[in-house]
């Protein structure tokens, strides 16, 4: 069973920083490309950032600059460092990882379980 935590999110004030995390743990033979959505009240979840296995990276357009993405492969952790952060930024952020079980050998999404992150002053 493979399963991503992810932790780090909470109230912030505008113009404010956090720093998300997720952690993968299980049966897992390898991870591909790792990330981070989010979803705010009415409308459908979205991708904030990309990760491969190899470090390249991209963004959606309303967090370049502001928010930057990494992993380590040793820990298998992707982690989401926002900075500069806006009220419109209040959303549930969710962890995804593509990953091959290493008992089945297929790859599969993986999503968290969100963590709650609001901006407000």
């Amino acid at each position: 069973q493979v399963q991503l935590v992810e932790s780090g999110g909470g109230l912030v004030q505008p113009g404010g920083s956090l720093r998300l995390s997720c952690a993968a743990s299980g049966s897992i033979f390898s991870i591909s490309a790792m990330g981070w959505y989010r979803r705010t009240p009415g409308k459908q979840r979205e991708l904030v950032a990309r990760i491969s296995s190899g470090g390249s990276t991209n963004y959606a357009d309303f967090v370049k600059g502001r928010f930057s993405i990494s992993r380590d492969n040793a820990k298998n952790m992707v982690y989401l460092q926002m900075n500069s952060l806006k009220p419109e930024d209040t959303a549930v952020y969710y962890c995804n990882a593509d990953i091959m079980s290493a008992v089945t050998l297929r790859r599969s999404g993986y999503w968290g379980q969100g963590t709650q992150v609001t901006v407000s002053s």
